[in-house]
């Protein structure tokens, strides 16, 4: 992406998170997938798995630096990064972000965030031990540059953790097309494909991965069916826990599924 377009993104982009501004289509996309979801994750404790196993892939950090990718203003484990970490650096488009990120940081020892395009020449830091990005590398349309800018900025061994959207289950291809055009972030927007889960396979060795909401998905049809709610959480607990063990190992079940964590490596070179 040239740089031209690449700043008029990064404007657009810092001004939808600051204003949380919508277009109908947009408000109406999120509030049935943040409902029904949300729910969904809340009573299969998603969330509480995902939170877990983020946090044994970072393993020890005593000695680690750290890059929180896209932070915005921090979630819960850019905390536990922050005050676990030799040295923390959390960066994000959104000076509003940043701010609120800044303050929070004050009494933390060799933490610090900055307002910083990952992708810029300004961007200076380098040799990490990890990079964390929640939510954060399905935001570059540019796979191959954001391969190339997270090799140079790791260490040699060094990890990266990540967690983002696919558009590899064909339901939820279909309903994103309908979607998209009417999307306020579609410019920023790029749900993996498995085309773009190829190349980070081949750019990176990839420690371990899990994915969530395949079978868990339908979870919120079960309650249409006649029979209790125990059975229902039960079912969709079961559901939840095969889509979990299956990702590791079987990408047939992986690209089924909604969203993706990933324990990634820097080769040795």
């Amino acid at each position: 992406m040239k740089s031209e377009e690449r700043n008029l993104v990064n404007s657009k982009q810092k001004e939808f998170y600051d204003t949380k501004q919508k277009n109908a289509a947009t408000r109406l996309w999120s509030y049935f997938r943040n409902g029904a979801l949300n729910r969904i994750k809340k009573q299969l404790g998603v969330e509480r798995d995902i939170y877990e196993l983020h946090k044994s892939w970072f393993g020890d950090l005593s000695q680690k630096k750290v890059l929180d990718l896209g932070c915005y203003a921090g979630n819960s484990l850019s905390f536990y990064l922050a005050q676990n970490s030799k040295e923390y650096l959390g960066i994000d488009l959104s000076p509003k972000g940043i701010n609120n990120l800044s303050r929070r940081l004050e009494k933390i020892p060799g933490a610090r965030a900055e307002v910083m395009d990952f992708l810029s020449e300004d961007f200076k830091e380098k040799d990490f031990d990890l990079i964390y990005a929640y939510g954060v590398l399905h935001h570059f349309k540019d796979v191959d540059e954001l391969i190339v800018r997270l090799r140079e900025k790791l260490k040699p061994g060094g990890e990266i953790v990540s967690h983002d959207p696919l558009q590899t289950s064909l339901p939820i291809k279909f309903i994103r097309s309908i979607y998209r055009p009417f999307q306020s972030d579609k410019a920023w927007e790029w749900p993996f494909s498995k085309n773009t889960y190829y190349k980070f396979e081949k750019a990176f060795e990839i420690k371990e991965r899990r994915a969530v909401l395949g079978k868990a998905k339908w979870s919120a049809f079960i309650s249409f069916l006649p029979i209790s709610e125990e059975k229902r959480i039960q079912k969709a607990k079961a559901w939840h826990s095969e889509d979990w063990e299956t990702s590791l190992d079987s990408d047939e079940a992986m690209f089924k599924c909604m969203h993706l964590s990933l324990r990634m490596k820097k080769r040795q070179t």
